[in-house]
C-alpha cells in the first residue's frame, strides 16, 4: 500500500476544523448581518456586557465559534455543555453552582447550551428562574426554529440571532484558509476539487473541513489529488435536510408553491431534494394528493385520479423505484390548470357550518322511514326531481333560518369552464320556475 500523507503530526492531532476556528469576530465569514459593528451581538461581544440570547442557524454556520469567542473574551465564568449528554440533575447542579458563584464574584455565569432544542420542557423550565434573577446568562445554539423548540417563557427572555446558510464563496474562503494553515501549497489541489468539496458539504463549514482533512490524510502520497480520486474517498453526499425539523417544512412548502406557480423545473428540483435525502415517500405523496384537490381541483379532475394512482405506485414500488412515478405526478400537477375554488368553497361552508350548527334540517328534506316520522311531517312536500322536466325542481335545501349562500364559484380555466356552463343552466331553470310560481 502507498504511504499516506500525514500533515497533522505537528498540530497536536487537533482536527482541521479546530485548527481553522476563527480567533476573532472579524474572521467569521458569512454572518456579516448579525456581526456588523452596529449589531447588538457585535456590541455585546466587544463590550463583554452580555444578555441571554439564542443562536439559530444551520450546521457549520458558526454558532459554536461565536460561543467560544465569548468564552475567551467576556471574562465570565463560562460553562459549556451539550443538551445531548446533560440530564435535569446536572442542569440543577449547574444552576446552584452559578448562584453560589454570583454571591462570590458578583458576576453571572455564562451557560452555553449546544443543541438547546434537544432539552425537554422540564429541563428548559429549570433555567428560567436563574435567568430571571440574573444568576446566569444563557446562550443557546440550535439548528431548529426556536419558536417551535424553546418554551415561550424562556424565549421571551432571550434575543434571537439568526445565522445564515453559508454560500459557496464563504466555504471557498474557509477552505483556502485551511490549506494555508496546513501548508498544503505543494499538493496542488485544483479549484475543481475545492468546488466538489463545497458541493459535497451541504453548506456545512465543519463538514467541508472534515472532508478536506480526510483527503489530505488518506490520499496516497504517490498519486495526484484528482477529482476522480476525491470522489471515491468521499462517496456519500451530505444533504442539509432534517426530516423532523424546520427544513422538512421549508422544502415541502417550496415544492407546493412551485407547483402552484406552474414551475415544473423548480418543482422537480424540490422533489429531488426531498427524495434523495430520504424523506418519507408517503408524506410526499400525501401532500401531492392534497395539492391535486386544493390547487388544481375541478380545473382538471384527472389530477386527483393521477395522484391516487401514484399513491398506489409508491406503495408498490417503494424507494428508490418510486422516483419516476412521483416525478410524473409532479410534472402533471405543475402543468395542470390551477383553481382553488374547491378550497375556497369549503372554507366558506365550514365557517357557516360552525356558526349555524344549531339550525335543524328542514322537514321537507328529512328522511321518513317510520310512521312516527311521517306523522311529524318528515319529508312532507319534498319534490322528487326525476318526476319533473330536466330532472329538476327547485326547492330550498338550506336550513330555514339561513339565507341561501354561494360558496363555490368555478374558475374560468380547464374543466371548470364546463362546470360553470352547467351551473348557469341550473340557475336559469331555477329562475324560470321561481318566475312561474
Amino acid at each position: 500500500m502507498s504511504d499516506q500523507r500525514n500533515i497533522f503530526e505537528s498540530k497536536n492531532q487537533l482536527p482541521l476544523a479546530e485548527q481553522c476556528r476563527p480567533n476573532d469576530l472579524e474572521d467569521i465569514v458569512g454572518q456579516e448581518e448579525i456581526l456588523c459593528e452596529s449589531s447588538l451581538l457585535y456590541r455585546m461581544l466587544k463590550t463583554g456586557k452580555l444578555s441571554s440570547f439564542i443562536l439559530w442557524g444551520p450546521p457549520g454556520s458558526g454558532k459554536t465559534t461565536i460561543a467560544r469567542l465569548i468564552a475567551d473574551s467576556a471574562h465570565y465564568n463560562f460553562i459549556p455543555f451539550s443538551a445531548v449528554f446533560t440530564g435535569i440533575k446536572e442542569v440543577k447542579q449547574v444552576m446552584r453552582d452559578a448562584e453560589s458563584n454570583l454571591l462570590f464574584s458578583e458576576k453571572p455565569t455564562v451557560i452555553f447550551i449546544d443543541e438547546i432544542h434537544r432539552f425537554n420542557k422540564s429541563q428548559q423550565d429549570a433555567f428560567l428562574p436563574y435567568v430571571e434573577k440574573g444568576s446566569i446568562i444563557l446562550i443557546g445554539a440550535t439548528t431548529e426554529n426556536p419558536s417551535f423548540e424553546v418554551i415561550s417563557a424562556l424565549l421571551s427572555r432571550c434575543h434571537i440571532f439568526v445565522l445564515k446558510h453559508l454560500k459557496e464563496d464563504h466555504l471557498r474562503s474557509i477552505l483556502t484558509r485551511a490549506l494555508n494553515i496546513v501548508n498544503a501549497d505543494t499538493l496542488n489541489i485544483s479549484q475543481e476539487v475545492i468546488t466538489y468539496l463545497i458541493n459535497h458539504s451541504g453548506g456545512d463549514a465543519r463538514k467541508a473541513l472534515n472532508n478536506l482533512e480526510a483527503i489530505l490524510t488518506h490520499h496516497p502520497s504517490d498519486e495526484d489529488i484528482t477529482l476522480d480520486n476525491v470522489s471515491k474517498i468521499l462517496s456519500n453526499k451530505t444533504f442539509f435536510y432534517d426530516k423532523m425539523g424546520e427544513e422538512h417544512y421549508n422544502i415541502i412548502s417550496a415544492l407546493h408553491k412551485s407547483l402552484r406557480g406552474s414551475d415544473v423545473q423548480a418543482a422537480l428540483y424540490w422533489l429531488a431534494r426531498m427524495f434523495e435525502a430520504g424523506e418519507d415517500l408517503l408524506y410526499i405523496t400525501r401532500r401531492l394528493v392534497r395539492f391535486a384537490s386544493e390547487d388544481v381541483g375541478l380545473a382538471d379532475p384527472n389530477a386527483l385520479v393521477q395522484a391516487i394512482a401514484v399513491k398506489e405506485a409508491v406503495h408498490f414500488l417503494g424507494f428508490p423505484e418510486a422516483n419516476n412515478a412521483l416525478a410524473q405526478l409532479v410534472i402533471y400537477l405543475a402543468t395542470a390548470p390551477k383553481s382553488n375554488s374547491i378550497y375556497t368553497a369549503y372554507s366558506k361552508a365550514a365557517k357557516d357550518a360552525l356558526s349555524s350548527a344549531h339550525c335543524p334540517v328542514p322537514l321537507h328534506i328529512r328522511n321518513a322511514p317510520t310512521n312516527l316520522m311521517k306523522d311529524l311531517h318528515y319529508g312532507r312536500d319534498y319534490k322528487y326531481d326525476h318526476q319533473f322536466r330536466y330532472n329538476y325542481y327547485y326547492q330550498k335545501y338550506f336550513p330555514d333560518e339561513m339565507d341561501e349562500k354561494v360558496y363555490y364559484t368555478p374558475s374560468n380555466y380547464g374543466f371548470e369552464k364546463d362546470i360553470k356552463r352547467r351551473l348557469d343552466w341550473w340557475q336559469k331553470l331555477k329562475y324560470e320556475q321561481l318566475k312561474k310560481d
